[in-house]
């Protein structure tokens, strides 16, 4: 089995500046990343490849002259750089120009986040694993939801405040069971990244990951907040501490 590891981040960003590129816990964001993957690897007897997808020199520079595995670049192309373009667009670029470049076909797609430091090896096996026993079209990464849009999450109308989606709901627990998609890990079979359909219109299985070990970067004080949580973590849990101490 041929599995390609996708890594897309792209220079700059609006929330937190150059975030793909900066420190966390003193060592570089995105050797995280390639550090789950790299203790995945050290334990598989598949053929892999990985890839990083972007329009960063600087991150380029870093995942050049890491010391964990070889990583392709693709740079990204002004097409795909902009706000309002689908990662899975971005995604579909790697699998077709790293299948032009290897002469491989490539059985399984993962992609993890940059932004997502704090996953474990265990997380990346199990929806590894997931994907092959299953006849799902993609599987994604989850956490429970906090909130509910059938019983404590409300929009705005001309009426004024309604539930998001209209019910008679007492109790959170009589409404359905509701996830947060943590954007961590996709991992995607090769025949529905070659279709041109989106996301939604496969069949999508979920694996729940570690509620808090998971926040949005997206300003300086979620960075901060997730310093502090991934601490704790290392401190205490032996899965997160050896992606720590891989880099």
């Amino acid at each position: 089995m041929n599995l390609l590891f996708t890594i897309c981040g792209r220079a700059g960003s609006k929330g937190i500046k150059n975030k793909n590129c900066s420190n966390f816990l003193d060592k570089p964001l995105a050797l995280y990343t390639l550090s789950v993957i790299d203790l995945y690897l050290k334990n598989s007897d598949y053929s892999a490849d990985i890839v990083l997808n972007t329009d960063s020199e600087d991150l380029i520079n870093i995942f050049e002259t890491n010391q964990l595995r070889d990583v392709n670049v693709i740079k990204r192309v002004p097409e795909l750089s902009g706000d309002y373009v689908a990662k899975i667009d971005v995604i579909k670029n790697c699998l077709n120009e790293m299948e032009e470049r290897t002469n491989k076909k490539y059985d399984l797609i993962i992609d993890l986040d940059i932004t997502s430091p704090l996953r474990t090896l265990n997380d990346l096996k199990n929806m590894i694993d997931e994907k092959i026993n299953t006849d799902f079209d993609l599987i994604f990464s989850v956490t429970n939801s906090r909130r509910n849009p059938y019983f404590n999450m409300v929009k705005k109308t001309e009426h004024g405040y309604e539930r998001v989606i209209s019910s008679n709901f007492n109790t959170r627990q009589e409404a359905p069971e509701i996830f947060d998609m943590n954007a961590s890990i996709y991992v995607y079979s090769r025949e529905f990244l070659q279709k041109d359909i989106s996301l939604f219109d496969g069949k999508c299985g979920a694996y729940k990951m570690f509620d808090t070990g998971i926040l949005d970067l997206d300003h300086e004080n979620d960075m901060l907040l997730m310093e502090v949580i991934a601490k704790y973590l290392f401190d205490s849990n032996e899965e997160f501490r050896e992606i720590y101490d891989n880099i």
